[in-house]
């Protein structure tokens, strides 16, 4: 798995975990027709531990926060991992963590910064001038 895709991995899989925890469904053995959490809280993991490693030893210092702070949601994450029965109310208290939405907020800065400018176009957006106004 390569950095975009780890991104996308832990983007997507947030936007999931908030679905799934707003169904109220009760922690049990994952059976039955899906989706089920855990799949994507595994994948979620694989992506942080993909992210972590890629990161950890970068000479930005931003990029060493974003390890660390996957790192650190990635323990929760594991931790989440080894109980029996995850259910909504448990998702739910995962999306909430701090350390989630740290990687979270981290990986959308990261991202928005290294998207490449587009070419040829013109910026629609364009500084605001008090001074100039249009009646």
């Amino acid at each position: 798995m390569d950095l975009e895709a780890s991104v996308e991995t832990i983007e997507s899989g947030y936007e999931f975990l908030l679905a799934y925890a707003a169904q109220g469904r009760p922690a049990g053995a994952e059976t039955g027709p899906g989706p089920h959490a855990r799949p994507t809280i595994t994948d979620m993991a694989e992506a942080m531990k993909t992210i972590a490693g890629a990161l950890a030893d970068s000479q930005d210092d931003f990029e060493r926060v974003i390890a660390e702070d996957c790192r650190k949601a990635g323990a929760a994450i594991n931790f989440m991992l080894a109980q029996e029965k995850i259910g909504s109310e448990m998702v739910d208290n995962l999306n909430a963590s701090i350390h989630l939405r740290a990687v979270l907020t981290d990986l959308f800065l990261y991202s928005e910064a290294l998207k490449p400018l587009a070419t040829g176009v013109e910026s629609v957006a364009q500084a605001y001038d008090a001074t100039k106004t249009s009646n």
